[in-house]
């Protein structure tokens, strides 16, 4: 039986930052890219970010425009919605930092495009 490799790093969080020109709801309406350098400011100041550690990504679209903005961390495959960077903030502290998923942010399973 063979094991597998430790990954490179331990988490993802990936930010929708997609911009619809048609004038259909994105992530892009909603400061998604403000969000995604508030997220990576503050795992870097936490320690949180290298190998081993967290990565935080961009992504175009994730294909949950009605629930949007969103992020997503995997391996967990937690997807999040977020209001300010203060959600920001609670999704670093107690997700990336401490392993507990923010309940109030999550985004309900049934939530497409």
């Amino acid at each position: 039986m063979s094991s597998k490799p430790p990954s490179y790093f331990r988490q993802h969080i990936f930010f929708c930052l997609n911009q619809r020109a048609n004038g259909e709801a994105s992530c892009g309406d909603h400061q998604a890219e403000a969000a995604f350098a508030h997220c990576k400011k503050q795992v870097h100041e936490a320690g949180l970010s290298g190998k081993g550690k967290v990565r935080v990504n961009k992504a175009g679209c994730l294909d949950r425009c009605a629930g949007g903005p969103v992020a997503v961390v995997y391996p967990e495959e937690t997807w999040y919605t977020y209001v300010d960077l203060k959600d920001i903030d609670e999704i670093v502290e107690s997700h990336l930092k401490r392993g507990q998923v923010v309940q109030r942010l999550l985004l309900s399973p049934e939530v497409g495009r």
